[in-house]
């Protein structure tokens, strides 16, 4: 099929504005990566734009050298394997059920759900609850609270929604339990929300910090690397640090943030190209049937 020259037009019009977007998303992280490359003086002068000048790597050699960052930095990692897994086998467990029409309460159970996205308590009434349940200043307030997002589950289950119903007959008639048909039957198709969910759960928990800001004030050993990056950002600890180590100009402490930045983004930028065949395909299978 010959495509008319307005729809070639169109179709430059659209690459045109993806190159555009692209650019903006990308040149604010290359400037921060060929910053954390350069020589403080180079910085000083303002000599870096799009490549690294006076190439230095002494950035990065004190920033892994802190034992604070770099524990920071494997506590973050812990943290989000484990509460990827928990909050994935939450939302299967939770979204499984939903998908048999015979579930007595089914609707009762779907309509309390969503009345939790559009209804939350607040910050205050949540530090209340956490503090009773003994979870301020505990690592587990990092994991449990906000361990289901009510709106993946609702892809979790839509997703299900669209595996047909016969294969779960035909377990159901050879004797098959449900656990045997979620984890025989469900899962083994499911490959890719899974992976889209997994991703979602563990971006958010890498770049959460406002939780451990509200309620781990007082343990900061167990401060997520986003939030001890927070700090250093905010505050003067930098150029304090910059000194300590021998550095006086200010061009110091502003390669020590851009590669402070750095080592804190790369890690989970390295999962997406493994998740990114899975991604765009989980989400428009869940959102083919409401």
């Amino acid at each position: 099929m010959v495509k008319s020259k307005n729809s070639k037009t169109g179709d430059y019009v659209v690459v045109a504005i993806c190159v555009v977007l692209i650019l903006i998303c990308f040149l604010p992280v290359w400037n921060v990566f060929v910053r954390s490359l350069s020589s403080p003086a180079a910085l000083v002068r303002s000599d870096v734009y799009l490549w690294p000048k006076e190439l230095d790597l002494t950035a990065y050699s004190l920033v892994l050298k802190d034992a604070e960052y770099t524990w920071a930095l494997a506590w973050t990692a812990m943290l989000t394997v484990g509460c990827t897994f928990l909050s994935m086998t939450l939302t299967t467990l939770c979204a499984f059920p939903l998908v048999f029409d015979k579930l007595k309460g089914r609707k009762l159970v779907n309509g309390l759900i969503l009345v939790t996205i559009y209804f939350n308590a607040g910050t205050i009434p949540s530090f209340l609850l956490f503090h009773n349940l003994n979870l301020i200043n505990s690592p587990l307030v990092l994991a449990l609270p906000y361990s289901l997002s009510v709106f993946n589950m609702i892809i979790m289950r839509t997703f299900l929604q669209n595996i047909p119903d016969s294969l779960r007959e035909s377990a159901e008639i050879d004797g098959a339990n449900p656990f045997q048909i979620l984890f025989s039957i469900y899962i083994p198709l499911s490959t890719s929300v899974i992976a889209t969910l997994s991703l979602f759960y563990a971006v958010g928990r890498w770049n959460g910090y406002s939780d451990a800001l509200m309620f781990m004030n007082r343990n900061k050993k167990y401060y997520p690397i986003q939030l001890l990056l927070y700090f250093i950002i905010q505050s003067k600890e930098s150029v304090d640090a910059a000194t300590q180590e021998g550095f006086s100009s200010p061009g110091a402490s502003d390669a020590i943030k851009a590669a402070t930045v750095m080592i804190a983004t790369i890690p989970i930028l390295m999962v997406y190209p493994w998740l990114q065949r899975f991604f765009i395909h989980g989400v428009t299978l869940g959102a083919m049937k409401g």
